[in-house]
């Protein structure tokens, strides 16, 4: 369990994000065209999860578009941002903002991916969808670099999370 704060409102989650070193838990998440979609999917390609709350409040949608920005010019790198909105409001997002190099995916069918990699909330307002947390991973699957980010309004350190592609 980390605590995390909203506003500065203590919350907690219900574990801690995967140790670097480790193997990144696999996955059922929902994209766009309402498919369901895991870590196979990307194989072979290094990941950067940019784990959100909804891509309708002005940090996570600066996030995104920080990433989208980022993931332009690298064919080896896939930007997975999962936040529990549908697909749908996700998608409206992705073409009001013209970020078309990210991938949106949805715990809408299941919230085992938050609970796997420790961001579930706990309580608090946000009881029930994720803490902001950025996980990257290698091209194996294999967990290079973690921040669960304190406070929920904050943004994450985009530097490290970049700098741990390579």
């Amino acid at each position: 369990m980390a605590n995390i704060t909203l506003r500065g409102t203590p919350c907690t989650t219900n574990g801690d994000l995967p140790r670097v070193g480790s193997q990144a838990p696999e996955f059922k998440l929902t994209d766009a065209g309402l498919k369901n979609v895991g870590l196979s999917e990307f194989k072979g390609k290094k990941k950067l999860l940019n784990i959100v709350p909804s891509l309708d409040t002005p940090t996570c949608a600066k996030s995104t578009k920080k990433f989208d920005d980022f993931v332009k010019s690298r064919d080896d790198v896939v930007v997975l941002i999962v936040s529990a909105d549908l697909p749908f409001a996700q998608s409206r997002f992705c073409s009001a903002e013209n970020t078309d190099h990210v991938r949106t995916l949805s715990m809408m069918r299941d919230r085992n991916f938050a609970k796997d990699y420790g961001v579930l909330i706990q309580d608090g307002a946000l009881e029930g969808i994720t803490a902001r947390a950025v996980v990257v991973l290698d091209a194996n699957d294999k967990v290079v670099y973690t921040e669960l980010v304190p406070e929920i309004g904050q943004e994450p350190d985009y530097d490290a999370a970049i700098a741990a592609l390579g």
